[in-house]
């Protein structure tokens, strides 16, 4: 079969990019996985954009090299339609046709030959059904996933990356244990029907940018328009609310924010998600256990995790290592740490963690206590914790005045000491930039801000961090607390938009949605099977150590357990702590002050 394309529409640049892409393809170690299934290939989507690029250029070079090569519409077709796939731009038969490389009649036979072989889809891009775009299927994507795997695999066996690389191979079999990659998304059968496209509201981190910027490849997917809102925490909250006293929700999904479950169940705000779709669709296993059962209020489930961010302790390996000392797993070996890599007058500072008044502050207490081995409220315990799935129950009440949360306030106070000087500014974002600028030894942080540092080759933590969950105090164990958020319908949201939200936020939070985010930047992974794939392996360690952490039960959603007052007894405990920390009440004076007032919240 030869290969061509059209030389006289080919770039230049193209051609004489070869070499750097042919290199960058023989850096790569692409290992070949086993089995194939739906949502599943034997070789991930970080490769297919690769191989199609290499595709691409071999052609032209065919194609200069042999003058007398004709035209293959078949592959010219098939690789502008991955390319556009993969774009998320819309292509349509024309276009195609204008890809092949062959007259029309000819072009237009080949095109019905691939459709009638099962490799391209079409759907109506409007009511009347005369218009359509054309989309890869799901036989075509594993087909192109399974070669771009054998390319590669061939460019680095015969590019000369050493005997290793060959050895890891023996007649197309593998000595690489198997493991399986997930597929790229697939366009949903039927485009959803929603007057004036989908409309989602969302917290502005990092992975939500990522979706934002994905806009356009989902919008293919779905096959309607997106509307995304951003807000900062705060906001995001007072929005969900504002939203939920409107006759018909402004929004068909909306991101929360998991303390706040309880909240919004009690108040109408979220729709039971067994009210709108059927929850076995989502293989609720594959989650981590601590972010679905934390997505539940009274048993049923109100959201779907789309981030399980757990709170860890960022620590700059190669410092521990020039220092000989070992990571810290208690709050006593993090107070020496501290100290011993807090040094002022070099600009280097021990330790950065969230201190700003409110609601940054309050988030920190809570986790902190949960260090000592104190839950917020009386919740009962259980193996690994607390009953966090209780917090439902009647009797509820604080504990926050108690011997172990003063604990947490004595450690809070020495942290002070190995801190940065703007320390009791310092939110989410704040303390991590520092630690990616090589400032800090140390910092609290959740995993969705890792790219901060990961994906930025300059800073002094790229490469070099550790990941830890948080340091345990002598009454307490090592927790790392679940943050992160789910999306959930509105409870008011139009009764004929329902069903079409439900199948975008299936569409949004499936395997493949997920590994796509983490393509683009985001280092949060709420599914078992994401964070085990070998191409989310290969991107950050950060998975690896998310889902030890998770087997190791470590994992854990207690800390700031879903109850409906929650965000207020955080903003409670953010304010009376940041008069702590500013010397102005002592540690017994916030926290009686605390207690007090969430008692009055409580009631």
């Amino acid at each position: 079969m030869s290969i061509h394309r059209n030389a006289t529409n080919r770039s230049t640049q193209n051609r004489k990019s070869a070499d750097v892409r042919m290199g960058n393809i023989q850096k790569e170690n692409f290992s070949k996985a086993s089995g194939t299934g739906r949502g599943q290939a034997r070789a991930g989507q970080a490769a297919l954009p690769a191989a199609l690029a290499f595709v691409d250029t071999l052609s032209a070079e065919i194609d200069t090299a042999l003058e007398i090569a004709e035209p293959n519409p078949h592959l010219n077709m098939v690789a502008a339609l991955l390319q556009a796939h993969l774009s998320g731009k819309i292509i349509t038969a024309t276009m195609l046709i204008s890809a092949s490389g062959v007259p029309y009649a000819t072009a237009r036979r080949k095109l019905q030959q691939l459709q009638d072989c099962g490799f391209i889809e079409q759907r109506a891009r409007t009511r009347s059904g005369r218009s359509f775009s054309l989309h890869p299927t799901e036989r075509l994507m594993n087909n192109w996933l399974q070669l771009s795997d054998r390319i590669l695999r061939l460019c680095a066996e015969t590019g000369g990356t050493g005997a290793k690389d060959a050895r890891d191979y023996y007649f197309g079999a593998s000595y690489v244990p198997a493991s399986q990659a997930i597929a790229p998304p697939q366009v949903l059968p039927e485009p959803l029907q929603l007057g004036g496209g989908l409309r989602i509201l969302v917290h502005g981190d990092p992975t939500f940018m990522v979706m934002e910027n994905l806009k356009r490849q989902f919008e293919q997917i779905i096959g309607t328009n997106i509307s995304q809102r951003a807000f900062s925490i705060d906001r995001l909250r007072a929005e969900a609310l504002r939203n939920a006293e409107r006759r018909v929700s402004k929004y068909d999904i909306i991101a929360v924010d998991l303390p706040w479950i309880g909240e919004f169940a009690q108040k109408g705000v979220l729709m039971p998600l067994d009210e709108c779709l059927d929850t076995d669709r989502l293989d609720t296993p594959d989650f981590h256990t601590a972010g679905w059962m934390a997505a539940h209020w009274g048993g049923r489930p109100y959201g779907v995790p789309s981030q399980t961010t757990p709170e860890l302790l960022f620590y700059r390996k190669d410092l521990f290592a020039e220092a000989g000392l070992e990571p810290p797993d208690t709050t006593d070996k993090l107070i020496a740490a501290a100290r011993h890599f807090h040094a002022p007058q070099q600009g280097r500072y021990g330790i950065a963690w969230n201190a700003a008044r409110g609601t940054a502050l309050g988030h920190q207490f809570l986790m902190t206590c949960a260090d000592f081995g104190q839950p917020i409220v009386n919740l009962d315990a259980i193996a690994g914790g607390f009953a966090a799935d209780t917090a439902h129950r009647r009797d509820i009440a604080p504990t926050i005045d108690t011997p172990l949360a003063l604990d947490a306030c004595e450690f809070l106070l020495s942290l002070l000491e190995f801190s940065p000087p703007d320390i009791l500014s310092m939110s989410w974002y704040e303390r991590v930039r520092p630690y990616a600028a090589g400032k800090i030894a140390m910092a609290y942080g959740y995993t969705l801000l890792a790219p901060y540092f990961e994906r930025d080759p300059s800073s002094p933590a790229n490469g070099n961090t550790g990941y830890l969950p948080h340091p345990a105090g002598p009454e307490g164990q090592p927790v790392a607390t679940v943050g992160g958020y789910v999306m959930g319908i509105p409870a008011n949201i139009a009764p004929e938009r329902r069903a079409a939200a439900a199948e975008a936020l299936i569409a949004f939070t499936s395997p493949e949605a997920q590994k796509l985010y983490i393509l683009n930047g985001s280092r949060t992974a709420p599914r078992y099977s994401v964070g085990a794939d070998p191409e989310v392996r290969r991107i950050s360690p950060i998975f690896e150590a998310v889902d030890a952490m998770s087997l190791r039960d470590e994992l854990q959603y207690w800390p700031r357990p879903p109850i409906p007052q929650i965000a207020e007894i955080i903003e409670i405990c953010g304010q009376e702590l940041h008069d702590m920390l500013r010397g102005v009440l002592t540690p017994r004076n916030a926290l009686r002050r605390a207690q007090a007032r969430a008692e009055d919240a409580l009631k």
